[in-house]
């Protein structure tokens, strides 16, 4: 029971929101320069560094490697390649910002951040409840 509670996946969430609070920050900076000649729209690659940082047999994965035996236990962190966008051929000012593509990037990376603070939630409720010994 302890494992499910106090599991390193809870540090693992909370990397992902602080991700997932960069990309909509990058995203509503590819909306503001939709405008903008030459420049290029930035994305994170959520999907990558997820499977590398939860992939167990990766190097440099959640776990984090103790060096000394009084040094404590941790959870490594995990880092999202930025992904710079090129512009299309038919671009005549060399922006690569496609609106629709940022509005749904803006809109997928809200329902994931929900989600995932959902989910913190729960956790955290759970930790409240047997803190109360049931009676929350």
């Amino acid at each position: 029971m302890t494992t499910f509670l106090f599991s390193q996946s809870l540090t693992g969430l909370q990397q992902v929101l602080d991700l997932r609070s960069q990309q909509h920050a990058m995203t509503a900076t590819n909306l503001a320069n939709a405008d903008t000649p030459g420049f290029k729209a930035q994305y994170l690659d959520f999907e990558t560094a997820l499977v590398e940082a939860f992939d167990e047999g990766a190097e440099g994965g959640l776990e984090m490697q103790r060096t000394h035996d009084a040094h404590l236990e941790g959870s490594g962190g995990f880092d999202a390649e930025v992904i710079t966008e090129e512009p299309t051929p038919w671009s005549q000012d060399g922006n690569s910002v496609l609106p629709e593509r940022e509005t749904a990037r803006l809109q997928e990376n809200a329902l994931m951040y929900r989600a995932v603070s959902k989910g913190i939630s729960k956790r955290l409720a759970m930790l409240r409840y047997a803190a109360s010994d049931g009676r929350g």
